[in-house]
């Protein structure tokens, strides 16, 4: 089992920038899929940006390309999700998740943090 630790989420106004982070125990990321998920009250949890073992290819949500970056660095063993041009639609908690399959998908993921608030105004 991986622990995953998320960070970085807050309030900003539309059109602002925020940096989450998800830190994981140990070194996984050339054996897992990570990705980044939100959820909303109500709502079904929607996958926001995955990247592949070992971070040579990436996917994201139609809903946030060319917004949001996913990274990691494996020395520090942290993800993150870089967040520009944020809109009131995007406010939800966000979950940072790991699994086997590279895709986005929550059912191919089985390890998730505890989630982090982004909320944002217009």
């Amino acid at each position: 089992q991986v622990q995953l630790v998320e960070s970085g989420g807050g309030s900003v106004q539309a059109g602002g920038s925020l940096r989450l982070f998800c830190v994981a125990s140990g070194s996984i990321y050339d054996n897992y899929s990570m990705a980044w998920f939100r959820q909303t009250p109500g709502k079904e949890r929607e996958g926001v940006a995955a990247i592949n073992p070992g971070g040579g290819d990436t996917l994201y949500a139609n809903s946030v390309k060319g917004r949001f970056t996913i990274s990691q660095d494996n020395a520090k063993s942290t993800l993150y999700l870089q967040m520009n041009s944020l809109k009131p639609e995007d406010t939800a908690m966000y979950y940072c998740a790991a699994g086997r399959v590279f895709w986005l998908l929550p059912a191919e993921y089985y390890d998730w943090g505890q989630g982090t608030q982004v909320t944002v105004s217009s």
